[in-house]
């Protein structure tokens, strides 16, 4: 770990405003990042949040927009940059886990389910890269699942778009290696938030530490794995045992 190697730098996180997303702001906060809360729509929570951010001695400000819509997504990173600077780390957070018996996906589930979680990173990928590429600096971070290796809870459809994305994380690690970006992603099981609670196959009895795992928990990994340049085209799993590789 490289201690304050991320202070001062620009970060995006998607879907920052609740759950792990919002760990993940919280933790890069801490270690001096200057944080974008990403957002679908402005939420009860924004202010306190930005509140958070500046109490531990940095900068935040929120920007909203649709992940999968490119118009949008060129509009949150202009106005990143002209608030914060160029983005220097991307957290692709924002996605959806719609838990659906296998009979019951249709290509709709399918095609929503890889729009946020598959095609929004790429679109944001895409207009952060020559930035970072131009200064010589850069991370990418995509918040994946174990679903990808063990085909998860929810179903083939989430399961699918983590694999995917973990496929892309690590097309960019290899190109980009050479030019001081790293890519990497995070594989959380089971962590305590909204989107677990509303599936009733989620049991902590099955996972070998006994409980589910907390955002910080999620937060903290990604965080180290961003301050450590020679780490890159990993995927680090969070899943207290549930999957060991």
């Amino acid at each position: 770990m490289m201690k304050g190697a991320l202070k001062g730098r620009v970060a995006l996180v998607t879907g920052g405003g609740r759950g792990i997303g919002r760990a993940i702001v919280l933790a890069l906060a801490r270690v001096g990042a200057r944080v974008a809360v990403g957002q679908r729509t402005p939420t009860d929570a924004s202010e306190a949040l930005l509140r958070e951010i500046e109490a531990l001695g940095t900068e935040g400000m929120t920007v909203l927009g649709d992940v999968t819509v490119p118009d949008d997504v060129d509009q949150m990173v202009g106005a990143v940059r002209r608030e914060l600077g160029p983005i220097e780390i991307l957290v692709n957070n924002a996605g959806v886990a719609r838990a659906l018996p296998l009979d019951d996906i249709r290509l709709a589930t399918w095609d929503a389910t890889m729009a946020v979680n598959l095609r929004a990173p790429f679109i944001l990928s895409a207009a952060v890269i020559p930035e970072m590429r131009a200064r010589g600096w850069g991370r990418l971070l995509y918040v994946s699942s174990t679903a990808s290796r063990v085909g998860g809870i929810v179903g083939p459809h989430y399961a699918a778009s983590k694999a995917g994305l973990e496929g892309l994380m690590h097309a960019y690690a290899s190109t980009l290696a050479k030019e001081g970006i790293t890519a990497n992603a995070i594989a959380p099981a089971l962590i305590e938030t909204e989107m677990l609670a509303g599936n009733t196959r989620a049991d902590p009895t099955k996972i070998p530490v006994g409980r589910f795992g907390t955002p910080e928990e999620v937060a903290s990994i990604l965080v180290a794995v961003a301050e450590n340049p020679f780490i890159t085209g990993q995927t680090i799993q969070v899943n207290g045992g549930l999957y060991m590789t």
